[in-house]
């Protein structure tokens, strides 16, 4: 599967027309389009294709003539999902009309190839890429195997669920209470020392320790109970 080029002409060549009960579009359809074509390529690459609707507006008094108009979205908006086009009139009025649309996408992502289990540690070869409608996925979506290294399921997912950010949770390398070993680093020296893990981390996460001599360090906690300090 190929991303798609900008502006391919494919791209507009979406279906979908505008029922607006006789209401007039403030701008050209064509230019509501590629305006929107234009927002959803640059919003993500994980997008490989999507298809617009634009909806029937609302009615509304007659709008006075107007030189030029400018397209926007609101701020914060995303530009698929439920949208709404703002066209602003710049040169001989000062009139402003949102035309609602419809943006559905799809991308590639991490769907899970077999069920898993809550607290299974994924790897590449639990995960397969599919296309799936993002518009139908909360967002944190995974397309990278990357995002899966030194991470657990939160939950359980079936066969075929897209894999998400908030259902992974950092693998603990280092539980509260643990012995650890510690590697402390200074200017022009380094010693290892052991003690006791205070608080629990993963793989690259902030830890307390006690030593043996009774003080306490923060560190970076590493696999196999290692807590790295910077002295």
């Amino acid at each position: 599967m190929r991303p798609f080029p900008f502006l391919a002409p494919a791209i507009l060549a979406w279906a979908g027309t505008v029922q607006a009960q006789g209401v007039p579009l403030p701008a050209p359809e064509a230019s509501l389009r590629a305006f929107l074509s234009q927002q959803v390529a640059a919003a993500s690459p994980q997008i490989t294709r999507f298809d617009v609707q634009l909806l029937p507006i609302a009615a509304r008094a007659e709008l006075a003539p107007c030189g030029r108009t400018e397209l926007f979205l609101p701020a914060g908006a995303r530009p698929w999902g439920r949208v709404a086009v703002g066209v602003r009139c710049v040169e001989g009025a000062a009139w402003t009309v949102m035309v609602p649309a419809s943006v559905r996408t799809w991308g590639v992502a991490l769907v899970a190839a077999a069920p898993l289990a809550a607290g299974a540690v994924p790897g590449p070869q639990d995960v397969r890429e599919q296309e799936v409608e993002l518009t139908r996925e909360p967002a944190g979506v995974l397309r990278d195997t990357t995002s899966l290294q030194g991470r657990s399921l939160a939950r359980s997912v079936f066969a075929g669920q897209p894999l998400r950010a908030d259902m992974l949770r950092v693998v603990q390398v280092v539980q509260a209470g643990d012995p650890v070993r510690l590697r402390m680093a200074g200017v022009g020296f380094s010693v290892n020392a052991t003690g006791q893990a205070l608080t629990a981390g993963g793989d690259g996460q902030t830890v307390r320790v006690r030593t043996d001599f009774g003080k306490v360090l923060t560190g970076v906690a590493r696999d196999g109970r290692v807590v790295e300090v910077v002295l």
